[in-house]
């Protein structure tokens, strides 16, 4: 059901939400959760019109406000890591593709059945383009999902490898540059308050000095974070990440880390004094994102170098003060290889291709829509299938791009598919919170300092709907 104009919205709503002058102030949460709420969602992703999206994602922003679901920082709590105050867990770090809306209440249920208040929804600045989720969507859809879910309390949400192209920017640096600050501006003003910035990518090995090899890194890393800084609402300070290692290129070592760090630091101080640095470093540990697919479509083992992974997260701890190191491209790791993280004192680890391969690959997805995804895929995207790669090693690499151009499909699957397959999630969520020790994290987030709320704005939410 999609609203055709401002008073069938506001009919849709009656006796559950009152709408005023720009404002909207929950009149009935038993009666909201209902059908009410799913349809809001629906509306603020898929209505054709831009205004009526904008005020949908504004409610369900004002209502989550409301009922103290909060979009927050995940610094403070880094911090008191780095001070060595808590310790023994990884923090999952969620990337929402397919489902978003059933992913995300699977996420806040297991959250709940958990008692786990340290965990991050994300998407990467790759993911924005093939899902065609822009921040202010997603932001929408997780709250809503809280709402649904009758959540309470801090919710982290993180633009994932908000990533620097090369090859753009060595042909104009500064337009480059500036397209990521844009994006940053976007994101930040959607309640995306923990941003990794990923200048790694320029990152090059070719002279002898370490130095030299992270120089462009940490130098567009500093303007990025001190632009970070310029920008974050008054009383927030946003989680910045940094990256010392391109995933799935060389591993990486303490000299790099410790010249990253450094020299980071010194850029940024040199821009001002009383700016903040980064809270985590992600490094390349040998794994690569999505996995390293075989002819049959299984996925190759990754020999996981995970003495790295506890000096380099031991050295950003006790030298730095971060929070630790971040892990990227693991969900297709072993099940029997997750207990290592919280062990080596990993301080996040990102997750995000086995969520998708587990929607297309369930048995309750329509084989007619999997075949009608894929068919599309092998016509579109024909030019990325290398010599010598089967159909399933294809298939496997590109099914992530069936999100975007289908999304209205996904969202109109019916009820009980998409509650199957979120129930589905939600028992790799439990196993994967479980194995992280991620449970009972509740605990350090009330010693932390509390989320400062942010409130909707409805200009703002039209302007980029």
């Amino acid at each position: 059901m999609l609203f055709s104009d401002k008073d069938d919205l506001i009919q849709h709503l009656k006796g559950c939400i009152a709408l005023a002058n720009g404002s909207a102030h929950l009149e009935n949460e038993d009666k909201l959760l209902g059908s009410p709420l799913d349809i809001l969602v629906l509306n603020s992703v898929l209505n054709p019109n831009s205004e009526l999206r904008g005020n949908c994602r504004h409610i369900i922003k004002s209502v989550a406000l409301e009922l103290g679901i909060i979009p927050a920082s995940i610094q403070s709590l880094y911090e008191a890591r780095g001070r060595g105050e808590n310790k023994g867990y990884t923090v999952p770090a969620l990337n929402i593709r397919g489902l978003p809306y059933e992913m995300s209440r699977a996420i806040f249920r297991t959250a709940k059945d958990t008692d786990c208040g340290a965990f991050i929804f994300e998407i990467a600045k790759s993911e924005i383009g093939y899902t065609l989720q822009r921040p202010h969507e997603l932001m929408a859809v997780i709250l809503g999902a809280g709402i649904k879910e009758r959540f309470r309390g801090p919710v982290f949400v993180q633009g994932d490898h908000f990533q620097i192209n090369p090859e753009k920017f060595h042909k104009d640096a500064a337009k480059e540059v500036n397209g990521l600050k844009t994006l940053i501006n976007e994101a930040i003003s959607a309640g995306f308050y923990n941003i990794d910035i990923d200048t790694s990518t320029l990152v090059t090995l070719e002279p002898k000095d370490v130095k030299e090899q992270q120089k462009l890194n940490y130098e567009v890393g500093a303007e990025l974070t001190s632009y970070v800084r310029e920008i974050e609402p008054e009383g927030i300070t946003v989680s910045v990440g940094g990256e010392i290692g391109e995933v799935g290129k060389e591993n990486s070592n303490e000299a790099e880390l410790r010249a990253y760090m450094d020299n980071f630091n010194e850029q940024l101080a040199k821009a001002n004094p009383k700016y903040k640095g980064i809270s985590k470093i992600s490094i390349q540990t040998g794994t690569s994102h999505g996995g390293v697919p075989l002819p049959d479509g299984t996925v190759a083992e990754v020999q996981l170098d995970f003495e790295t992974l506890e000096n380099l997260s031991r050295i950003s701890r006790e030298h730095y003060h971060l929070a630790g190191a971040v892990q990227h491209g693991a969900s297709t790791l072993p099940a029997e290889l997750f207990h290592k993280f919280p062990e080596l004192e990993t301080a996040e680890i990102h997750l995000a291709t086995d969520f998708q391969n587990m929607i297309y690959d369930s048995s309750h997805f329509p084989s007619d829509f999997k075949k009608e995804i894929y068919d599309h895929l092998r016509q579109t995207f024909a030019d990325e299938k290398k010599p010598g790669m089967t159909d399933e090693q294809f298939i496997y690499k590109t099914r992530k791009k069936g999100f975007g151009p289908f999304r209205s499909q996904f969202w109109n699957l019916s009820n009980e598919i998409k509650a199957e397959i979120s129930r589905e999630l939600e028992g790799k969520f439990h196993f994967l919170f479980d194995k992280l020790n991620a449970q009972k994290t509740v605990q350090y987030i009330k010693q932390t300092e509390a989320p400062r709320p942010v409130s909707s704005n409805l200009e703002t939410e039209i302007n980029f709907a």
